[in-house]
């Protein structure tokens, strides 16, 4: 996978001019925001060898390299998930891809299901914290050492000072956020009404079949990272209706304009 991803750094380089300033990962329903991104400069995952592919509806499957406010984003607009068979080392290959070309902020995106009884589909919430329930964990394996040391400390994955900054962004936006902890399920079937349970005992606010391996990549190599998660669904048990991704998919374009202002925030004023 290491030359995987040096491939996919020599491709990016000459797409990035002097190096890449933020980096953006787009989770379900959430990839049209690339479009928003100026000057585009793009690659496929599939013309990068033996860099993992996404398959999943609503996940185009490249990066985007351009401009916004000022500032040169490097964007992956479809994420590659733990359920499509590959080992969480390889689908955080675009993390440390992003660490190579210079990024330094990173702002994760998913769609969730609430698990907080407050919580409504179409809600905002900026992630605190997370609880890694996937059964992996992308730095198992021999540590390359050239990004982070075998044990990074996760006590601060979602960077407080950021958090700080996206509450107050968010307030000057007029944008509701909720807070909370996001859990990762391995999927890619829904959880059941017995796990949600198990959830919010636990403390999770929300859960999601993402998100957690890239946290962890990103906090081991020291980009500092922020995440949003946009609840798109009520989890399991909580109301009486079937869970699809259809839903998902509809929920979130609903929910777009909110989202991409916050997001057109937090780069322009945060990151």
């Amino acid at each position: 996978m290491r030359n995987a991803i040096e491939t996919a750094v020599k491709k990016l380089e000459p797409l990035c001019g002097a190096g890449c300033e933020v980096g953006l990962i787009l989770g379900s329903g959430l990839g049209d925001y690339a479009e928003k991104i100026q000057n585009q400069r793009t690659l496929n995952y599939a013309e990068i060898s033996g860099f993992p592919q996404s398959h999943v509806p609503g996940h185009k499957g490249r990066f985007v390299v351009g401009e916004l406010f000022g500032k040169t984003v490097i964007c992956m607009q479809g994420r590659v998930h733990y359920y499509e068979g590959y080992p969480q080392s390889e689908i955080v290959s675009g993390v440390r891809v992003m660490k190579r070309l210079g990024v330094e902020k990173l702002l994760l995106t998913n769609a969730c299901g609430g698990v907080n009884l407050n919580f409504s589909p179409g809600d905002l919430m900026l992630i605190t914290d997370h609880i890694n329930y996937s059964g992996s964990n992308p730095l198992i394996g021999p540590n390359d050492d050239s990004f982070g040391p075998r044990f990074p400390d996760m006590s601060n994955v979602y960077d407080r000072e950021l958090r700080e900054k996206i509450r107050l962004e968010a307030k000057a936006l007029d944008i509701p956020l909720q807070e909370g902890v996001y859990m990762m399920f391995s999927g890619p079937c829904f959880e059941s009404p017995a796990e949600i349970v198990m959830a919010r005992t636990l403390g999770a606010s929300a859960v999601g079949m993402s998100t957690v391996p890239e946290a962890i990549a990103a906090r081991h190599c020291g980009i500092k990272t922020a995440g949003i998660s946009l609840v798109t669904n009520m989890a399991a048990g909580v109301l009486n209706q079937t869970l699809t991704h259809e839903d998902v998919q509809e929920t979130a374009a609903r929910a777009a304009g909110r989202f991409g202002r916050l997001v057109d925030g937090i780069i322009e004023n945060v990151f």
